[in-house]
């Protein structure tokens, strides 16, 4: 009886331990290494970098924009928002008094004057609340109130958001879209470009 033990046990423990080198170490260190050869921005988190090399964020992640000179992103409603530890939409249904509050502050922090309408994504959270992309239309709403800020000409800021703009994969997957991070950083170096040109 030992002995059928013994020799059933053996295959077992022979097998368990070669499916958990190769699933456990193997398969994980390959897709790793396909990863990293392939696709290695990617595979690091799309991580964006300002010009001194610093990470500043990734292409993935929304950040919060406050500020008149830089376009603000769509609201977040993950953690205290715009938080990746606490991913989640805001789940407040359309006769929500909150939701209603909500929009009304996002409204005036884009100075929006009440009843003007404006694209629905700078008033509405993502399923995530960390979307990075604005619709084309929702950056385009902002050009002016970015341009005043920032004393550009508006034909000057439409132009960065035109270049900004990444259209449907094979034409037909997906939407146009506009990364906010991107953008904004787009506009940091124009500002940069300016300064040095009056400087020279």
């Amino acid at each position: 009886m030992y002995q059928d033990l013994k020799t059933s046990l053996r295959p077992a423990i022979v097998l368990t331990i070669l499916f958990a080198l190769l699933l456990g170490i193997l398969y994980p260190l390959a897709l790793t290494g396909a990863g990293q050869a392939l696709f290695p921005a990617q595979a690091n988190g799309s991580l964006i970098r300002d010009a001194k090399g610093t990470i500043i964020g990734s292409s993935l992640l929304a950040q919060g924009f406050a500020s008149d000179r830089y376009f603000h992103p769509r609201p977040s409603a993950a953690g205290k928002g715009y938080d990746a530890l606490a991913s989640a939409g805001s789940n407040l249904g359309p006769a929500s008094q909150a939701l209603a509050d909500r929009v009304k502050a996002d409204l005036a922090a884009n100075g929006v004057p009440p009843g003007q309408s404006v694209p629905a994504d700078l008033v509405t959270a993502s399923a995530s609340g960390l979307d990075p992309h604005i619709s084309p239309e929702a950056a385009l709403f902002q050009v002016a109130r970015v341009a005043h800020a920032r004393g550009l000409p508006k034909d000057r800021v439409r132009q960065l958001v035109e270049l900004s703009t990444h259209h449907p994969l094979f034409g037909f997957l997906g939407e146009n879209r506009v990364n906010v991070l991107e953008l904004n950083l787009a506009l940091d170096r124009q500002a940069a470009a300016g300064s040095a040109k009056a400087a020279s």
